[in-house]
């Protein structure tokens, strides 16, 4: 795994390239053993290339079943496919989202009244709790906008069971650092940890697992950490949200007057049909800084703007910048164009979703339309993303037939 990340898509395909090799069984017996920052060999750094789509789910498990072979590569392309399933069950259940940004805010509210929930959660953010793994983990994901997800498992319930802090705090936390966070695997993964997404099933951190799964690296004592007896399923009496249809888009219209809208949802714009389209303008849209009402981490501002950048660039197409603050902007930009659509990739639930549907009212004021396209990747996988992962796990071979080549 490269100790630096760029956010371009020849490092993401070098990063691929090199991992290559450790795609099969190294992978598979290795994932789960977190080694610190300069041992994280056994797993492929490749996820914030993925996040946006610099490198695409779809390319590298065509990568590792061509090198290894189903059978070697089982355990790397679930990994790959669980990234899809996570985005697609929180678009079948946006509510959780909704309730993730609303409890999100509720907590920091609280948080400006309880001066002693201040201290402990900016202990813990700081890596001063005084549990070694625990102030390990903080500081290395602060420095490196990177976590092991073995760590990322264990950082979680430790936050939530034995500090005894707000989870959505920690998921506020993860989601302003991590270079990879996007809001279906950060919110999902949190809840996961928390007994929330598979419902009664909390995930406990262990002392032993700690021991055993980074080398001996970390010895915590038998009071280190607190039990976990249940989970927080209590603070959602109500259960899980029903499950909803995929939400319904706009798709592209051939020859119309068209303004390009690069995020960094998906930067390979260069695989939608392009060609067909009356393009009079493009621009990348900034908007790392929605994840969270706080400061976000200025690698992951960085590594967005680098992300776009490359992707207008691989176009060929002068871009405009734009920054994702008063939606107001995103029409007056598409307006001066002349345009009647706004096409981009599809944008799947979580801060700018939110923030284009606040740009709604104010592009159809001008009679221009949002309009997106949705890779086949995802809608092979989403239909499945209703319940838990199981669902998708056997339906992969079929799900694999649909999305790659012969």
């Amino acid at each position: 795994m490269p100790h630096t990340f760029t956010g371009t898509r020849a490092n993401g395909l070098a990063a691929m390239q090199a991992f290559l090799p450790l795609m099969g069984q190294h992978y598979a017996s290795g994932r789960n053993y977190d080694h610190g920052p300069d041992g994280h060999r056994s797993v492929s750094g490749l996820s914030p290339y993925i996040r946006r789509r610099l490198v695409t789910e779809q390319e590298l498990v065509a990568t590792a079943l061509r090198t290894h072979g189903p059978g070697s590569a089982e355990k790397f392309v679930e990994e790959v496919i669980w990234r899809g399933y996570f985005k697609g069950w929180l678009e079948r259940r946006p509510q959780v989202w909704t309730q993730y940004a609303l409890g999100l805010a509720s907590d920091l509210a609280t948080l400006d009244r309880d001066r002693r929930l201040r201290r402990d959660v900016e202990q813990a953010m700081a890596g001063l709790t005084g549990l070694d793994c625990f102030d390990a983990w903080a500081t290395e994901l602060v420095a490196t906008s990177y976590l092991h997800n073995h760590a990322r498992m264990w950082f979680a319930s430790i936050w939530i069971f034995t500090l005894g802090l707000p989870w959505r705090l920690g998921a506020d936390f993860f989601f302003r650092h991590l270079l990879d966070g996007d809001a279906a695997s950060n919110t999902l993964g949190w809840r996961w940890v928390a007994g929330l997404h598979t419902r009664g099933k909390p995930y406990p951190a262990r002392a032993d697992n700690i021991a055993t799964f980074t080398g001996g690296r970390f010895a915590l004592g038998p009071g280190d950490l607190d039990p976990v007896a249940q989970g927080l399923e209590a603070t959602e009496p109500e259960g899980l949200p029903p499950v909803l249809p995929l939400r319904r888009f706009t798709t592209p219209k051939p020859g119309q007057p068209t303004a390009l809208l690069i995020t960094d949802e998906d930067c390979r714009v260069e695989d939608f049909d392009l060609a067909s389209l009356d393009l009079r303008t493009t621009a990348t849209l900034a908007a790392s800084h929605l994840r969270s009402p706080l400061a976000v981490a200025k690698g992951v501002a960085q590594f967005e703007a680098e992300a776009l950048a490359d992707a207008a660039t691989r176009l060929a197409l002068a871009a405009v910048p734009l920054r994702a603050d008063h939606p107001e902007a995103l029409a007056q930009w598409a307006a001066h164009a002349g345009v009647t659509q706004i096409v981009t990739p599809y944008v799947t639930r979580g801060p700018l979703h939110d923030w284009l549907q606040q740009a709604a009212p104010h592009l159809a004021t001008k009679g221009i339309t949002l309009c997106e396209w949705r890779r086949e990747w995802d809608s092979a996988i989403w239909p499945h993303a209703t319940a838990g992962f199981f669902k998708v796990r056997q339906h992969i071979p079929r799900i694999l037939a649909q999305v790659l080549p012969d």
